[in-house]
């Protein structure tokens, strides 16, 4: 076999062929990492979310670290497979095909000191299929949950789909008009192990706030010690404690905070009708979030 590693040969490849046959290149070398998936290990850090919570800041905080390796191919700066959610149809071999060589990963822990790799994606708290798939598969994963306070975070979900031109609706009828969104979506994700409910995904502003549960599914299925539950608001005041805190978790070496990516969105003032009526829909699922913390009340 080559001594190119996955990177280089995507890059190599890349570079021998025209713009219109790149994505066979691509998909070449998809199949060629399902076929070493025997050699391949899946990730040992996942950033779960919450959605418009800090994932992307903090999946590309960790990605600069020089222990951290990218997924396959690192030319594609993969945030995420989404295979517990989008591509739960496809083989456990294709998941793993997106993850560096074990001689890749031994060869970078013999440079660095250490050789980790993190996946990143705010569905994967709120989908509750993944907890059970992702433990079976990573019982060993350490995962990272951010919490951002729920009123702001479900204004800051329905700003971003108004953005991408999925939300017709103002805020507050969008709000009303949740419970019909999402009606059934449940029982079809229950059914169907591969359905991608797309509009549990999109449209779930208050129902993705009600963080208590989802937290809960965690800790059971990994055990406490395994899940770090962090304050989006904490991370915003001090990002390089906040990553620090995240760096010792995982077992990697302290690093100075780099350049990061942030997913952000032109931000308005929240309504305040909707504000408040979301503060009070909020306070008990906040009141036994804070219970399962043993912390005071975060928001």
């Amino acid at each position: 076999m080559s001594s190119l590693d996955d990177s280089s040969l995507v890059r190599r490849a890349k570079s021998l062929v025209p713009a219109p046959a790149k994505t066979a290149v691509g998909a070449a070398i998809r199949g060629a990492g399902q076929v070493s998936a025997p050699l391949r290990s899946g990730p040992d850090v996942l950033v779960v979310g919450a959605k418009r919570a800090g994932t992307t800041f903090v999946w590309s905080s960790l990605l600069s670290h020089p222990q951290v390796m990218p997924m396959v191919p690192a030319a594609e700066h993969l945030k995420s497979t989404h295979w517990f959610t989008r591509h739960a149809d496809r083989p456990e071999s294709w998941f793993l095909g997106h993850f560096p060589l074990d001689r890749s990963r031994a060869a970078h822990a013999r440079r660095h000191g250490a050789a980790l790799t993190v996946e990143a994606n705010p569905l994967y708290l709120f989908d509750p299929r993944v907890v059970r798939r992702a433990s079976a598969l990573l019982p060993d994963a350490r995962v990272v949950v951010l919490l951002r306070d729920p009123v702001e975070r479900a204004y800051s979900h329905y700003r971003e789909r108004l953005k991408a031109g999925v939300e017709g609706l103002g805020f507050a009828e969008a709000l009303a008009a949740e419970d019909a969104r999402l009606a059934g979506e449940q029982e079809r994700m229950a059914a169907d192990p591969t359905y991608y409910a797309r509009a549990w995904d999109w449209y779930g502003y208050r129902r993705r706030g009600e963080y208590a549960d989802q937290v809960q599914a965690w800790q059971q299925a990994y055990g406490t010690d395994q899940v770090l539950v962090l304050r989006s608001e904490d991370l915003y005041a001090d990002p390089s404690a906040t990553l620090g805190t995240i760096q010792a978790f995982a077992g990697l070496d302290p690093h100075p905070l780099g350049r990061a990516r942030r997913n952000s969105v032109p931000g308005s003032a929240l309504p305040p009708g909707p504000a408040e009526e979301l503060r009070a829909h909020f306070e008990p699922h906040t009141t036994e979030l804070a219970r399962l913390l043993d912390t005071e009340p975060w928001w």
